[in-house]
């Protein structure tokens, strides 16, 4: 209070607040007021600095803080008026700034700085992009098909995924065959996500991923930090659209760049998973960022746009085969040590109508190149297959459908089953419905006896978390847009929208083979 008091009376040519120009219980009410606006500011230490060992340049910020035309009330004090006293202080502003900024208390950056906080009613700087050049901040997106959070939202959901011509092809009919099946479908998927809980757990369970793994990436990558953690769902919220509003309002792109990276959370890549989300999101990034589409934006803003780049399939990386293989062993200590090498690994994937593999589709390479990588860590110990599961309408699906091959086994006297999840990163309908209370219930019935059970999923895994860091880390050291199979589209593929979005993608970043947009 002292030092306030002292630079509330400091003689200047211009004027004066001395004992002869106010009573003392102006000047007590005056440093009251000036205590509650430093106490706004303080967290900025050149301002602790300055007010604390300055007297000179302390009256001089105080004289841009009480003496602007903004009320006092938007800086924190009580009154919402400027002091009575404030026409003796003929010192504007603008001038004490400059006469600070003379005196080296203030640099210029943190004089923009201040300059632009001075009204807010609390210091807590939001974390953002501000120029095109810096590496960080970095947005972490994790992209998934998603979930309905409650059962009122399954319709809107179902209505989503059977609208899109990607996951589930129905021909120049989509457009009216999707809502009428999502509509006939509602009621009977709402009571298996009643019977799950209520609601799907993969927006938890990929939150908490992209939090966790930004947490990491701070520590083992920190010239691109803050990893700031987003998620983008295909069929529910929140939707690719409300990832895009929420990037831009944190300070991305409008003429501020800023990089971001699409990470796909489906391991092994098909044109109907990570394909369609990636459509989906340069669909989004044409509408908000795009000149031609966005007519509202300036030069400025078209120019600084997002810099994306795309993490778009890992189905061998270590960390995800370390994950899945100690969860199976986990599993397997459940049987009689006797029985453990002769118990069957199923591993479950969710299957694709045949028309998209005849295209070309390489997802049945992939998910089979992670089931050959998980038994070779598990040492080839035990049997295994490969099923499919989660089939939709009386068109041909890829098989052998789960539901079929554990039937099989089980009548064939194989009751010893682990079923393995092994393209999903999370816990959602199709692992606590399907597998758990369908098809293992289903195998009971014909005897399993309990001997049929399902490995956990990954959730909350620390070591499927830390490779999911170390992937992000690798393909932000790399400086690659996305890998290099990205760009060769399907052999069958006659999708204008998906050309596109893979040129959108590889062009980010100069490219050597244009042949294989093609």
């Amino acid at each position: 209070m002292k030092v306030i008091s002292r630079a509330l009376g400091f003689q200047s040519k211009a004027g004066s607040l001395s004992s002869r120009h106010a009573s003392a219980r102006d000047r007590q009410a005056r440093c009251r007021e000036v205590v509650s606006i430093i106490e706004v500011v303080s967290s900025c230490c050149w301002v602790k600095k300055v007010v604390v060992e300055t007297p000179h340049s302390c009256r001089l910020i105080i004289s841009c803080l009480l003496y602007q035309n903004t009320p006092a009330r938007s800086l924190g004090s009580p009154s919402n008026t400027p002091s009575q006293h404030s026409t003796n202080f003929t010192m504007s502003a603008p001038r004490a700034l400059r006469a600070l900024s003379k005196r080296q208390c203030l640099n210029a950056p943190k004089l923009q700085a201040w300059q632009q906080q001075r009204t807010l009613a609390t210091h807590v700087p939001p974390v953002t992009q501000d120029k095109t050049s810096s590496q960080g901040p970095t947005a972490m997106v994790f992209m998934n098909m998603g979930g309905p959070s409650k059962t009122s939202e399954v319709h809107g959901f179902l209505s989503r995924l059977f609208a899109d011509g990607d996951l589930i092809p129905l021909g120049p009919l989509q457009s009216y065959l999707g809502p009428f099946i999502a509509k006939r479908r509602t009621p009977k998927i709402q009571k298996q996500y009643a019977d799950i809980g209520g609601g799907s757990p993969i927006r938890k369970w990929s939150e908490y991923q992209c939090a966790e793994m930004c947490k990491i990436l701070d520590k083992i990558r920190p010239e691109s930090a803050p990893h700031l953690p987003y998620v983008a769902f295909r069929y529910a919220d929140p939707l690719t659209e409300e990832m895009y509003t929420k990037l831009l309002e944190d300070g991305f792109g409008k003429g501020k760049g800023g990089r971001a990276v699409a990470f796909t959370q489906y391991p092994q890549y098909s044109c109907s998973t990570t394909g369609s989300s990636l459509n989906e999101l340069w669909k989004w990034r044409q509408r908000l960022e795009s000149p031609t589409r966005n007519t509202s934006l300036t030069p400025a803003e078209a120019e600084g746009s997002i810099n994306w780049s795309v993490i778009d399939r890992w189905p061998t990386h270590e960390g995800l085969v370390e994950a899945f293989a100690q969860n199976i062993e986990a599993t397997l200590k459940t049987y009689p040590e006797e029985l453990r090498d002769s118990v069957v690994l199923l591993y479950s994937a969710h299957s694709l109508p045949m028309s998209v593999v005849n295209r070309g589709d390489p997802y049945p390479a992939e998910v089979a190149a992670t089931v050959w990588a998980v038994q070779q860590r598990l040492g080839h110990k035990n049997p295994y297959r490969l099923c499919w599961q989660s089939q939709v309408g009386p068109s041909a699906w890829l098989g052998a459908q789960t539901s079929d091959t554990v039937k099989n086994l089980v009548k064939k006297g194989q009751k010893d089953l682990v079923l393995i999840p092994i393209a999903f990163t999370s816990d959602h309908i199709e692992t606590l419905f399907e597998i758990d209370q369908e098809v293992i219930h289903e195998a009971n019935e014909l005897g399993a006896d309990g001997r049929v059970r399902r490995a956990e999923s990954l959730n909350g895994s620390p070591v499927f978390i830390q490779g999911l860091a170390d992937i992000a880390k690798a393909h932000l050291d790399s400086g690659e847009t996305c890998s290099r199979q990205m760009g060769l589209r399907c052999p069958g593929c006659t999708s204008e929208r998906c050309l596109e979005s893979k040129k959108f993608f590889l062009g980010q970043k100069e490219r050597t083979n244009d042949a294989v947009t093609l």
